[in-house]
């Protein structure tokens, strides 16, 4: 954001989470809001460089909330820590501080999220969830029906079976995946199980964002659009899970003949 951007004083207020619009004009007509030590009034603007004082305590304006779509290249790896080489922090370069939200392999290319947005993390990291993931993969040899039968019906690896999920063959080595499950490398173990190996993998989308025409490295923000969508699907979504929780289970009792 344009730190020269210039707010009215009861915004600025408010959105520090403060106190609303209307209790931060209240504050302002007792005088107890300074900027840079003059009393504030009704029609004083401020930027974020300004110091703010309510009762002599500043206040600092929440950091606007970013929500990136960014496509990662292979050899780039999904962690936070700068000491790490390649890291995706160092990748993507944003001037603010922004997190993955999950994980993409390092061999692997495609789209991820990044966010300074905890709230959203969790809801879309959630389990339970079952949000959809669309992949794009080649292997080393050709596809077979077998092969495209097994990977929909579910193949054991890490000692579960993975859940039923859409498979398509869009050439002789190439298929498009859609998962709603986020087990350790789940579609090079599945392709492993059943004699393939994984050359190529790149995630084209997550939920209702696709990677189109992003190129690797490049990074852009989530449109109004996507993000409204985005929630609803997050909210329904929590909604069914609640429901799920608090639904009765079924008392079964045993009988003896």
């Amino acid at each position: 954001m344009d730190q020269t951007t210039l707010f009215r004083l009861n915004k600025f207020i408010s959105d520090t989470g403060f106190c609303s619009r209307r209790e931060a004009d209240k504050l302002i007509e007792q005088g107890v809001v300074t900027v840079n030590g003059l009393p504030g009034t009704l029609g004083t603007k401020v930027t974020e460089q300004d110091q703010v004082l309510v009762h002599g305590k500043p206040l600092k304006a929440k950091p606007r909330r970013v929500y990136l779509a960014y496509h990662k290249a292979v050899g780039i790896t999904c962690t936070t820590e700068l000491d790490v080489k390649g890291n995706i922090i160092d990748a993507i370069g944003y001037p603010e501080r922004i997190f993955p939200i999950g994980r993409l392999d390092k061999e692997s290319e495609g789209l991820i999220f990044l966010t300074n947005d905890g709230d959203i993390v969790n809801k879309i990291l959630r389990a339970g969830n079952e949000h959809e993931k669309e992949y794009v993969v080649t292997v080393d040899k050709p596809i077979t029906e077998h092969f495209l039968r097994k990977m929909a019906s579910g193949v054991p690896i890490l000692e579960t079976i993975t859940l039923p999920c859409q498979v398509k063959q869009i050439s002789r080595q190439t298929f498009n995946i859609v998962l709603t499950q986020g087990l350790n490398r789940q579609i090079r173990r599945m392709t492993e199980f059943l004699g393939f190996n994984v050359t190529k993998l790149k995630r084209v989308r997550i939920m209702n964002v696709r990677l189109a025409e992003l190129k690797a490295g490049q990074y852009r923000e989530l449109t109004q659009a996507e993000m409204a969508e985005l929630e609803a699907k997050l909210l329904s979504s929590s909604k069914t899970e609640e429901a799920s929780a608090m639904a009765p289970k079924a008392n079964i009792t045993s009988r003896r003949s």
